[in-house]
């Protein structure tokens, strides 16, 4: 019998091998797996649905934040918007292939840059089964094969979603191979997987700041690494406050256990007055705890309804992943840039302003991956941005930025066409 280092071994060299295959497939072959996904996805759902629900008892039951819960969970109609998601990425341009940049030059030697895939991606994340499909798909259209690690919580549902990947890959002419998942959840793997640069080209690692920090320190080959976001939004004092108070909301409240959702709001102190009641009793609906600065307690002290604390220095920089937002009244832009500067993740910013010169600065100044003007930050996702889906949000500069989609997973490599030039 073989031992689980062997076993990951072995499925490496099965994935080195089928990527080599993959390279070269057409776009209709990878199409029809993508839409072959999409549909077993659905029929399939029963199973789907039955491994999650085991999963999702196991992990309550062990004490699992409400956050994390939230992200394990599948019903029906993520179900659905994830069968949506394999079409819309079918229907993408296909990136292998393409050749750009092309030139000619005074020798008449034709130089230019053909876009190839990656080879292997090394993918560890933790308790989101969607993700097992999202990388999936998008590595398979991208022309790379993958090796999966996913969260030992949701051991049940990644697997039975690569059951249903596997199948639709390989009935449409994907090589077999092409799609490994590790259903052993030693740690020690991760460990291994870590130091297979003979096979994996690239990791991307997914989930919280200790696992993309124990990856980045401990990879042999490059690493992809984001995700944590602590969002602002800043409200600058010309913001139409009915807008702001919309955007706010929903940029807290939708899906607060995600990394694109609002953490701190900065607040011009020329329209704290008017705004911060208002969004205030918003979110008080919702639910949201409120950890607010001097100047916010004094304006919403003797407001009702609200759950309002004083903010500590640890409010601030912080992802809460929770119906929780920190407050911060500030007496200028630059005031804003400052803070986010000191406390931004590098993730998504957003300003809410009617000032075209002060979007501007906002934009050119501030140093995220995805900066808005007018908008909620929850739109920082692979879907939203047309990318179809995600393998994760880059905050890094090299080598891809922001949402990592099909282009995200290709390099290229120099093409040179001659004539019989030789160099002198």
């Amino acid at each position: 019998m073989k031992s689980a280092i062997e076993e990951l071994e072995s499925k490496g060299r099965a994935a080195k091998a089928a990527a080599h295959r993959l390279a070269n497939l057409s776009t209709d072959i990878k199409n029809k797996a993508l839409q072959n996904i999409s549909r077993l996805l659905i029929t399939n759902k029963g199973e789907i649905l039955a491994a999650n629900k085991i999963d999702y008892q196991e992990a309550e039951a062990s004490g699992m934040s409400a956050a994390m819960l939230d992200r394990l969970m599948l019903d029906e109609s993520r179900l659905e918007a994830m069968a949506q998601d394999m079409l819309t990425i079918a229907a993408l341009p296909d990136p292998v292939g393409e050749i750009f940049e092309m030139r000619t030059q005074p020798n008449g030697l034709q130089i230019g840059k053909k876009r190839v895939p990656l080879g292997v991606i090394g993918a560890i994340y933790e308790s989101r089964p969607n993700v097992t499909v999202d990388i999936s798909a998008l590595c398979l259209k991208s022309g790379n094969a993958v090796i999966l690690r996913g969260g030992k919580e949701a051991v049940r549902s990644s697997g039975a979603l690569t059951g249903v990947v596997r199948e639709a890959a390989v009935s449409a002419g994907i090589p077999d191979g092409a799609v490994q998942f590790l259903e052993n959840t030693d740690r020690s793997l991760v460990d291994h997987m870590l130091k297979m640069s003979h096979v994996i080209d690239l990791i991307i690692p997914r989930g919280g700041a200790g696992l993309i920090k124990s990856v980045t320190e401990n990879a042999r080959m490059p690493v992809v690494s984001g995700g944590i976001g602590v969002c602002h939004t800043f409200v600058d004092a010309s913001a139409d406050v009915d807008q702001a108070v919309a955007i706010a909301y929903n940029a807290k409240v939708q899906r607060p256990t995600v990394c694109n959702a609002l953490d701190t709001l900065l607040v011009h102190s020329r329209i704290a007055g008017r705004f911060l009641p208002m969004v205030a009793a918003e979110w008080a609906k919702a639910g949201v705890e409120i950890h607010g600065d001097k100047s916010v307690i004094g304006i919403l002290e003797t407001q009702s309804g609200l759950n309002l604390v004083p903010a500590t220095e640890e409010d601030w920089g912080k992802e809460f992943l929770s119906l929780v937002a920190a407050i911060k009244v500030v007496n200028s832009l630059d005031e804003a840039l400052e803070h986010i500067e000191r406390y931004g993740s590098g993730h998504s910013e957003a300003i809410l302003t009617e000032g075209y010169q002060a979007a501007m600065r906002f934009v050119n100044e501030v140093d995220a991956a995805c900066v808005y003007v007018n908008a909620s930050t929850r739109f920082t996702d692979g879907s939203q941005f047309g990318l179809g889906a995600e393998v994760g949000i880059s905050t890094q500069k090299m080598h891809a930025r922001g949402p990592l989609g099909l282009k995200e997973l290709t390099t290229y490599k120099w093409i040179i066409f001659g004539s019989g030039q030789v160099r002198s």
